[in-house]
């Protein structure tokens, strides 16, 4: 499935190289993109392109892999691990976060329980698992499937209080045709910018010219 999910996001790469308008001047931070369950850094074959035909260097762009089996909060640890380099490589003082998925909870962990908000100035959420989801219950042999069951003991410490800690800029987008976050509400974030779009696959959101255009706004703003 990876290796499928792979190939189809490259094939749909040219189709973002050239933006429908001016490319834009590119955001101030680096973007460190986090894939979801099942997923690779090579999820993000269509978003970096478009960000680089959008003014960002090869170099701005930092695609973070990890044991998606894991428990979220050791892959939130490791997560701050690799933005600690990207800062140290890059010499910026703050990233921007897209995430997609069970993404969302891993970058959310890392910004809220770990002090990570310090370190993003902005944070994307596609289709993101952030208040679980029900598809969860047919992988409970992953600990980061456990933890994604809406209701868990990890969600609940994830989401109570305020979701959306420190100076970091939030903002979600999330359909009703996503078919994997269930409900598809879920990916709403108390105090983030929550945007709905029309009609649109779960993992359609990796290939979305559209809401990369948005994404790419928002880390302007």
């Amino acid at each position: 499935m990876r290796r499928l999910i792979g190939v189809l996001l490259a094939c749909t790469a040219f189709a973002v190289l050239a933006p429908t308008a001016p490319a834009s001047a590119a955001g101030s931070h680096p973007v460190v993109f986090v894939h979801g369950y099942t997923g690779s850094d090579s999820n993000w074959t269509a978003a970096e392109a478009y960000f680089r035909a959008n003014g960002y260097d090869q170099s701005d762009l930092h695609a973070f892999e990890y044991d998606w089996s894991q428990s979220s909060e050791r892959s939130a640890a490791e997560l701050g691990a690799f933005v600690d380099r990207v800062l140290a490589e890059t010499g910026a003082e703050q990233v921007d976060i897209v995430n997609h998925s069970m993404g969302g909870l891993v970058s959310r962990w890392y910004l809220k329980e770990l002090g990570g908000h310090a370190q993003v100035a902005h944070w994307a959420s596609l289709a993101g698992a952030n208040h679980g989801t029900t598809a969860a219950n047919a992988c409970l042999v992953n600990a980061s499937c456990r933890e994604m069951v809406p209701g868990s003991a990890f969600e609940q410490q994830l989401n109570s209080g305020d979701e959306t800690p420190g100076d970091t800029a939030y903002a979600t987008w999330y359909s009703p045709c996503d078919g994997v976050i269930l409900p598809y509400q879920s990916t709403a974030v108390d105090g983030a910018d929550n945007t709905v779009v029309a009609c649109q696959t779960h993992l359609g959101f990796l290939t979305d010219t559209g809401v990369f255009g948005e994404v790419v706004g928002f880390f302007e703003s």
